[in-house]
């Protein structure tokens, strides 16, 4: 037995949708619906880099640039974060 399983994840689908392949359920919503992002974040007992990305929605890697200083294993409650 043979079982052939294909997917694919977006764009060139050839079906004549023009959305780019996306169900529009995940199609980025309108920028004012977006909350803005907050100038810093205090971090939370038990928060993490990638907790906080998806509260912010700001990446991992921009909260890692704007704060050299911070080891991303060990968040401290209280410490407040640069988000912009």
């Amino acid at each position: 037995m043979i079982v052939v399983i294909a997917a694919t994840l977006g764009g060139g689908g050839g079906d004549g949708d023009s959305g780019g392949g996306l169900n529009p359920a995940h199609r980025s919503k309108p920028s004012e619906d977006r909350k803005p992002v907050p100038k810093s974040y205090e971090v939370q007992s038990g928060d993490t880099l990638t907790s906080i990305a998806h509260e912010t929605g700001v990446p991992v890697a921009t909260i890692i640039a704007l704060n050299p200083g911070v080891d991303p294993q060990i968040l401290v409650a209280g410490e407040e974060l640069k988000l912009r």
